[in-house]
């Protein structure tokens, strides 16, 4: 019979303690620092979202609190409410515009800035200054100096150099120029920032290529065509879709242009969901019906960029 020898214990020499001393004391470091925030993001966000979809459940008005259930009618009363769909006929008529405009400028001015020489981080900051301004102030500077419908508003003075009258602005629906303040002011914050996203994917283009195209005799529309548009494919997607998702959340541009005090947007001429949502969660207080909202138009903001990464070929390798 073999007898089994047992290995001899390794013995846990002091400075092994003091290292597993260490790596406990780093553990109760990185939870005293993240706890809190994990803490936060998961009372004030996710148990928040939780919440909001059972109330989308509820007969919640003037309260939050659960019980008075009423399965699908809070969704039942959107999909047959008139100004809810005019809401979303709206955001679909603002999106039409402003994706196709803010794809064209952003990439526009990312190869204007990437092909000059000199002064190119200058141009850069410049254009992307806008971005970091708060969506709140520039709608009020849109408001009250560009677009204020005074005859010494912005707006007006440029029109009256080319013989126009002035133009309450915010306030004619026949026709709707409303809708160059609102697409305007998108502009102006938006496009620096896909600007940056093409300019660093027209960066990351090997110069081989232009040189090879020159060498064949490749005009500069036809190296734009067929030699930066494929490079950019990805890169093209990635803007089309982030412009998308960003268009159907407009809310600070809409109530803070169309916004009068104490009335809020009862008398604006247009409101996209977001503004019908927090009319109908905030000022009504029927948070049943905020809720239901919101989920729907999560589903329809998803919908549409899975169709859109679909039909552009997101994801798909060159």
């Amino acid at each position: 019979m073999t007898a089994v020898v047992a290995a001899p214990a390794v013995p846990v020499t002091p400075a092994k303690k003091r290292r597993r001393r260490r790596d406990w004391r780093a553990i109760g470091a990185f939870a005293v620092l993240t706890g809190p925030v994990v803490l936060g993001l998961g009372l004030f966000k996710y148990v928040a979202i939780g919440w909001s979809f059972l109330l989308s459940f509820n007969d919640a008005r003037g309260t939050i609190t659960l019980g008075n259930w009423i399965g699908f009618g809070n969704y039942a009363f959107l999909l047959g409410d008139d100004a809810f769909l005019t809401s979303l006929s709206t955001i679909a008529i603002f999106t039409v515009f402003i994706v196709p405009i803010t794809f064209i400028a952003s990439l526009g001015l990312a190869v204007l800035i990437n092909s000059i020489r000199r002064g190119r981080a200058f141009f850069r900051t410049v254009f992307l200054i806008p971005a970091a301004v708060s969506y709140v102030v520039a709608a009020l500077v849109w408001k009250m100096a560009l677009f204020n419908g005074l005859p010494s508003g912005v707006a007006n003075v440029v029109g009256g150099l080319f013989g126009a009258d002035p133009v309450p602005w915010l306030s004619t629906t026949s026709p709707p120029v409303y809708w160059v303040a609102v697409v305007s002011l998108r502009l102006w914050l938006q496009v620096g920032l896909y600007m940056i996203l093409f300019l660093a994917g027209l960066q990351a283009i090997s110069p081989s290529l232009y040189e090879a195209g020159e060498l064949d005799g490749t005009t500069k529309w036809q190296a734009f065509r067929y030699l930066t548009l494929p490079q950019l494919r990805n890169t093209s997607v990635a803007v089309l879709l982030l412009i998308l998702i960003a268009a159907f959340q407009a809310f600070d541009e809409f109530y803070n242009l169309f916004g009068t005090g104490l009335s809020g947007t009862a008398t604006a001429p247009v409101k996209p969901p977001l503004v019908y949502l927090y009319d109908s969660a905030l000022g009504d207080q029927n948070y049943g019906v905020g809720s239901a909202g919101a989920f729907l138009l999560t589903v329809l903001i998803v919908v549409i960029t899975l169709l859109q990464g679909r039909f552009v070929g997101f994801g798909k390798k060159d």
